[in-house]
């Protein structure tokens, strides 16, 4: 199945803008915080970053983890191209791979200093919901596309698995990070396959022993093997502080502050 061009493209936006809507309808009716900022501007930067990350990322070209399948398809790279297994043993393979180095790389943003440095715009976010999966430095995400590149190129996975991660990967990010109030009982059965938006809500925690905990964007089984889960936070989901310590204040719903934050920061591990 060809996904290259703009088909790859508007499919993407298409299912993407939906869920976006979806979820912000699903916030309104069922919320599960009340707002520390006002909705209007943090809104209006974290949309208008997931804008620039989407222009970002067409401007690298052929960088992108798509093109990298491609790639070890026609020139049979990759592991699993020496492989003459099932396709679907292998497309569920892929996914599988994909998503646990998603979540190493999760784990490395905050471990890295010069990684944190980008990833706390993230985490500077005092409100969390959906817009906050939009939420992050273009040097993050252009830095994440080839992270993901060298992975599918040492990986070989299919252009159609890596494009259906892609979209599982944006779609999940937008429910874990969503404001969303879910019956205690079906949030603790999904937790069991999926990262919930209660579950990952104690990820954006100012307490660093949170912060340290549940980095799965997608299956939560990484965290459960890796022990880095925390069922909830310390103080409970009422009453925690989202973002980071030093920055409590109205600065985090700039835009312009949020892309200036790496270069004028002069902390690069989070103190709490």
């Amino acid at each position: 199945m060809d996904v290259s061009g703009d088909f790859e493209i508007w499919l993407r936006v298409g299912i993407f803008a939906g869920l976006l809507a979806l979820f912000f309808a699903l916030e309104a009716l069922w919320p599960r915080r009340y707002a520390v900022l006002g909705r209007t501007e943090r809104w209006r930067t974290n949309l208008s970053m997931g804008l620039i990350n989407m222009v970002a990322v067409r401007l690298l070209g052929p960088l992108t983890a798509i093109a990298a399948a491609s790639y070890t398809a026609s020139h049979n790279l990759g592991l699993l191209n020496q492989w003459d297994g099932p396709s679907w043993i292998k497309f569920i393979i892929a996914l599988l791979i994909l998503d646990l180095f998603i979540y190493l790389q999760h784990v490395l943003t905050h471990k890295i200093p010069i990684l944190w440095r980008l990833h706390k715009v993230h985490h500077s976010d005092r409100d969390i919901d959906a817009s906050t999966a939009l939420r992050f430095h273009p040097g993050e995400i252009v830095l994440s596309m080839l992270y993901k590149c060298a992975i599918v190129l040492a990986l070989g996975p299919t252009a159609f698995a890596v494009l259906i991660f892609e979209i599982v990967l944006n779609g999940s990010a937008m429910f874990n990070h969503s404001n969303l109030k879910l019956p205690k009982k079906i949030d603790k059965l999904l937790r069991f396959l999926i990262v919930t938006p209660d579950m990952h809500r104690v990820h954006h925690s100012v307490i660093q022993t949170e912060t340290d905990s549940n980095y799965g964007f997608n299956l939560s089984l990484w965290d459960f093997i890796f022990n880095t889960y925390r069922a909830q936070p310390a103080k409970g989901h009422q009453n925690m502080t989202i973002g980071l310590s030093e920055y409590q204040s109205q600065k985090p719903a700039s835009l312009f502050w949020s892309l200036k934050l790496p270069i004028g920061s002069k902390t690069d591990i989070v103190e709490k």
